[in-house]
């Protein structure tokens, strides 16, 4: 029976995740397949290459660094996350990803796009590392509006989280039958309608199929936690998520605070280790993934 992770995003939030994963790999916890969506794939990918406290790290030493996350970097390049900084630079010079492992590892990755000419999701199968990999990680992570749009392999994409917050259902039409979900929101949490959508409308107007996406994105994700919430009273999903709402914004520049996140994903993680352990120890990867 294949294993697979389901990884929500949530920006800054997905430090939670990434103190998740550590512990989990630190555990040779394996899976035969991984999904990522936004800052679940921008650090659910140090999982295949296996390097634990791969994001914690750079997170934290780039803070507050204007190239990596600023209103500067947005006001020049458009990109509030640095498009060549955070997702060329930092990888392949300062904190280098190991595209090699990336690649040995059989482990299958796939990070979800929103395509904002058709306003439907796009879920790309990365097993070659390299910048290509790169950009399609950027692509999902790239928030609308504090973002330009991603041209890649002839479409035009941004945030998966638009179109598929939380893509537990297409791991299951994939064939991953037992699955771990980390969340990065609380149980209980009810997205609401966004108070930004006339900002959405303007920035995003020549592409209405995607803005009406994002109107009805509260639906979808609600939806989806439902989903959730089914397939883990059947037996099928493990869910990690917090125990209370996270103390910690879409950005941050205070690498105290983002420490603390992560060590919430990780003693919450720590936590939950014999239950996790148990859910999975009757569906062996079809792979060997570490």
């Amino acid at each position: 029976m294949k294993r697979g992770l389901v990884l929500e995003g949530g920006a800054l939030r997905g430090l939670f995740s990434a103190g998740v994963m550590d512990v989990m790999m630190e555990h040779d916890v394996r899976f035969d397949g991984i999904v990522g969506v936004s800052a679940g794939a921008a650090f659910g990918c140090n999982y295949k290459s296996h390097q634990a406290g791969r994001a914690i790290r750079y997170n934290k030493r780039f803070a507050r660094e204007w190239r990596y996350c600023s209103l500067r970097s947005l006001i020049m390049t458009g990109d509030l996350f640095g498009a060549d900084f955070a997702y060329h630079i930092v990888p392949t010079q300062y904190d280098i990803f190991d595209n090699e492992t990336f690649e040995k590892d059989p482990t299958k990755y796939y990070v979800v796009c929103s395509d904002v000419v058709t306003g439907r999701p796009v879920y790309h199968l990365c097993m070659k590392g390299g910048h290509h990999t790169f950009d399609w990680i950027r692509a999902s992570a790239s928030m609308p509006v504090c973002s330009r749009i991603v041209e890649l392999d002839g479409m035009k994409l941004l945030d998966g989280g638009m179109t598929d917050s939380i893509p537990l259902a297409f791991m299951q039409l994939e064939g991953y039958k037992r699955n771990v979900v980390v969340l990065t929101q609380p149980e209980g949490y009810v997205k609401k309608p966004n108070p930004l959508m006339p900002i959405v409308r303007i920035a995003l107007r020549r592409y209405p199929a995607i803005v009406e996406a994002m109107a009805r994105r509260h639906e979808m994700y609600n939806a989806q936690t439902a989903f959730v919430k089914e397939q883990e009273k059947a037996g099928n999903t493990f869910v990690i998520r917090p125990p209370l709402p996270l103390p910690i914004g879409h950005t941050s520049h205070n690498p105290d605070e983002m420490q603390h996140v992560y060590d919430i994903g990780r003693q919450t993680a720590e936590e939950l280790l014999p239950q996790l352990l148990s859910f999975l120890q009757n569906s062996q990867p079809s792979v060997s993934s570490m």
